[in-house]
């Protein structure tokens, strides 16, 4: 497995136009983003390489965010490891972020993201100063 880059970031994100964007604006922090479209390719990727973070959309198709999520942190729990994931979804309500805490994201973001939305999380996670 690779090196524990301090800024590669995985995003999982299956629209091509929000791919592109969020790189962009992961780019202008200096961080590296390998793109996932589905939670099966987010697993693949992580058995490869080490993230310092994923920003996981939470309705994608083949495997959904929260069910990579789960997928993830039940690995973590022999490894010992924790890997910050930061849920990404359109869905605005106290509902929808007990769901993703209730599978193990750790923050969580709505979109359509602004940059400065981003630069908060990464900021979070001392990930950028």
């Amino acid at each position: 497995m690779d090196n524990k880059p301090q800024n590669r970031v995985l995003l999982a994100e299956d629209n091509i136009f929000n791919q592109k964007v969020a790189v962009a604006m992961l780019k202008k922090f200096g961080l590296i983003a390998d793109v996932a479209s589905n939670g099966q390719e987010v697993l693949d990727k992580l058995s490869k390489t080490n993230y310092v973070l994923i920003l996981m959309d939470c309705d994608m198709p083949r495997m959904d965010g929260y069910e990579a999520t789960t997928k993830i942190r039940t690995q973590e729990k022999t490894s010992g490891q924790h890997i910050p994931i930061v849920a990404m979804t359109a869905h605005e309500s106290p509902e929808a972020r007990q769901k993703c805490s209730n599978v193990g994201m750790d923050n969580y973001i709505s979109k359509p993201f602004k940059i400065e939305d981003l630069q908060t999380v990464l900021l979070h996670w001392k990930l950028i100063e």
